[in-house]
């Protein structure tokens, strides 16, 4: 197997040597099977589970393993392809969501991307305010987003619900495509250059198995109908899956979400989600606007022109006291956790913007 094919190169190489694992080779993580995990080394595809002393060190279950990670991998003997986990490599991109369930814990989806590709159907069950939620979430991972508007040959005018989506997604690439009938093709091929790792993430029914196959040549992964009466989709992809394209890309597909809930904003990703009415704030005359019945509120201006849309406004706000509420269960966690275990908290770092709104040149215009 060749690694360079997987998106090896000279920065994982570096990451590699700097965790000094005499005797074992790098491998990357193609399949999350909740224990045991599948893994293409140099030697080709194996399984592999992580070292009893590496589970010990990783503080969260969102520090083990996820599909796109480099690892560090002892085989079990010369000629086996299976082996132990003993390390894994800094992520470049972690692309999460919060789990489900009362007590706040992070779910990792897919780490490594380059390129995360948000996928919604052109049927009954578009919605501009999930696409915006998804957004964050890219902003937050350090991947670049493309917005796919799939199945256009269900819609009579694609290009209105471009436009729309263009409108809550400045600067970010918005392609209508449709595998039925072939069309966006070359504009997906595109972002597909060798060694470039490419996620696929959305609802499930978005069509994102039916994509990954269609560029593929052959099917790779099943699918299934979607409901007529809602055009709500059915979990077909049951795990998350990584897959070398004859593009030379690699693409991971996602099962699909019921819904998304938010992680937090490390990375920044609500103001950049947002950045048109981040800027508009900026403008009112008071620092501490609400953007309610302030006097000279820029926000409610545009909302009253018409250049703002009430409903992006208010999903604004719902994100904005989600993810607060969110941080402070998640702080909480963290205190109950170092009065179990006596840890002293870490000095608080400013987080990193990670904005890529290229990858190579590829995506900007």
């Amino acid at each position: 197997m060749d690694m360079n094919m997987l998106g090896w190169g000279l920065r994982w190489e570096t990451a590699f040597a700097e965790l000094k694992l005499e005797d074992s080779e790098p491998g990357r993580i193609v399949a999350d099977h909740g224990h045991k995990y599948r893994v293409i080394t140099k030697r080709g595809e194996g399984w592999a589970e992580l070292s009893g002393k590496l589970q010990h060190e990783l503080p969260d279950r969102s520090d083990y393993p996820a599909v796109g990670d480099w690892v560090a991998l002892r085989y079990f003997s010369d000629g086996e392809k299976d082996g132990m986990i003993h390390g894994i490599l800094p992520r470049s991109s972690r692309i999460s969501r919060r789990a489900a369930g009362s007590v706040p814990v992070e779910q990792m989806i897919a780490a490594n991307v380059d390129v995360l590709l948000l996928v919604a159907a052109l049927n009954l069950d578009f919605n501009l305010r999930r696409l915006e939620r998804y957004l964050v979430m890219a902003w937050n991972s350090g991947a670049s987003p493309v917005i796919l508007l799939s199945k256009a040959d269900l819609c009579e005018d694609p290009a209105h619900f471009v436009r729309e989506t263009e409108n809550i997604a400045p600067g970010v690439p918005v392609i209508a495509v449709s595998a039925a009938q072939d069309q966006g093709r070359e504009e997906l091929e595109a972002l597909l250059q060798p060694g470039m790792t490419i996620a696929l993430t959305g609802s499930s029914g978005a069509g994102k198995s039916t994509i990954l196959n269609w560029l593929a040549n052959e099917e790779v992964q099943l699918t299934q109908d979607i409901r007529e009466s809602d055009s709500r989709g059915r979990h077909t992809t049951t795990h998350r899956e990584m897959f070398v394209l004859p593009q030379g890309a690699v693409m991971i597909d996602t099962p699909g979400m019921r819904e998304l809930q938010l992680w937090n904003d490390a990375g920044g990703g609500w103001s950049e989600a947002f950045n048109d009415i981040e800027e508009l704030a900026a403008q009112c005359r008071f620092g501490d606007c609400l953007h309610e019945r302030e006097a000279g509120c820029s926000v409610q201006e545009a909302v009253n022109s018409g250049e703002l849309d009430r409903k992006r406004l208010d999903n604004y706000r719902k994100t904005r006291r989600e993810l607060k509420f969110q941080a402070s269960k998640e702080r909480q966690r963290q205190r109950n956790d170092r009065r179990t275990t006596g840890k002293k908290e870490a000095p608080r770092g400013k987080g990193e913007q990670r904005r890529r709104r290229a990858t190579n040149g590829i995506i900007r215009n």
